[in-house]
């Protein structure tokens, strides 16, 4: 069986296969489109998108012409940051379900627990709103789990408190170097399942040494080691990738990490220092 036709199970019991196809940063249109359609045809079933990558009418057309049911396929979208009522958040979603056109989202998601424009701002009041909003969309059916992105300890803490429903996932910046402990120790405890963006730290960790060294012992690329490190961490990884060649050798994670080998990647420092952090361990 391929990995990517294995599957972690949500809080709710949705299955959710174990590696997602990012488009963060995949130009709208023909671009995002066949991205998404070559990843379709290699074997993903999971594809992640937001309202704000500006690609999501493309994704869900990919979706579409597959020719694949639409029940084998996972499909992850964001409110905006921005959003932070209860309306503004029932009106994004209103939107994103029209763009997708794709009968219903299998997750939605928080994008952020503040806008990106005031990165660390106090929205607790917000979030609770927004959270409100979640769950109303989450009970029509129309989302088959909901769930958040770059929110810290206190912010899960903060809408968990009078959450009927508690978020399934959170999806953070995670890579080799990187793994942000304390949010991850907490997601894990609380049975939420931590997704990585940027497992590749967008590239940057491709070209750390230690990282070819351990890679070429297995003879795998160090793009493959980075994602088998995730999934064997717990964490399901959303690689991006645009060319055919990568979106293929992206999806061979075949292959075992050793214990004593994930210790070294497990203790090793940030693999890309110089990549932007978006860190959610306060």
């Amino acid at each position: 069986m391929s990995v990517l036709t294995e599957t972690f199970e949500l809080a709710n019991g949705v299955k959710i296969p174990k590696v997602g196809f990012g488009t963060w940063q995949t130009p709208a249109g023909d671009v995002a489109y066949q991205a998404v359609r070559n990843a379709l045809k290699v074997g993903y079933r999971h594809i992640d998108t937001a309202k704000a990558y500006g690609n999501e009418a493309d994704v869900g057309r990919a979706v579409r012409d597959s020719g694949i049911a639409r029940d084998q396929i996972f499909v992850t979208s964001k409110l905006p940051a921005q959003s932070k009522t209860y309306d503004e958040a029932m009106a994004d979603f209103e939107s994103t379900f029209k763009k997708l056109d794709i009968d219903y989202v299998d997750l939605y998601l928080v994008h952020a627990p503040w806008p990106w424009s005031q990165i660390g701002k106090d929205c607790d009041e917000g979030n609770v709103e927004v959270w409100r909003a979640m769950q109303d969309i989450y009970a029509s059916g129309r989302v088959k789990a909901i769930g958040v992105s770059n929110f810290n300890v206190h912010d899960l803490e903060n809408v968990m408190a009078d959450a009927k429903i508690k978020p399934m996932v959170n999806q953070i910046q995670y890579y080799v170097g990187f793994t942000e402990p304390k949010i991850t120790e907490f997601a894990k405890k609380n049975n939420i399942l931590v997704e990585a963006y940027s497992p590749l730290a967008t590239g940057g960790l491709l070209r750390n040494e230690k990282m070819a060294t351990l890679a070429k012992k297995y003879d795998v690329s160090v793009a493959q080691m980075a994602l088998r490190f995730c999934l064997q961490n717990g964490i399901l990884p959303l690689p991006k990738a645009v060319g055919e060649d990568h979106i293929e050798n992206n999806a061979k994670l075949d292959f075992e990490i050793s214990d004593a080998d994930m210790v070294t990647l497990n203790n090793m420092p940030d693999t890309a220092p110089e990549h932007s952090h978006n860190s959610t361990q306060g």
